[in-house]
């Protein structure tokens, strides 16, 4: 997401709280804010994708690949 896109959620956030939104910006918010959640979750999952531990017994075990989900997704 862009730092415009994300100017453009704070400016819709502080418009909705002084005067309110048209049926369009409202649109437009909503559409905002799901990319962000996405692109939010996206990165997430990306980070504990490359998560490693350290078992136990001294082995390393990485998350992403022992949930089903390899390394480069």
């Amino acid at each position: 997401m862009t730092e415009e896109k994300i100017g453009r959620i704070n400016e819709l956030y502080h418009k909705a709280k002084t005067e309110g939104l048209t049926e369009e910006e409202k649109q437009e918010q909503q559409a905002l804010r799901k990319e962000f959640i996405n692109d939010f979750k996206k990165n997430l999952r990306g980070q504990l994708d490359n998560i490693s531990v350290q078992e136990a017994d001294g082995t390393i075990t990485n998350l992403g690949e022992k949930h089903g989900i390899k390394e480069g997704h």
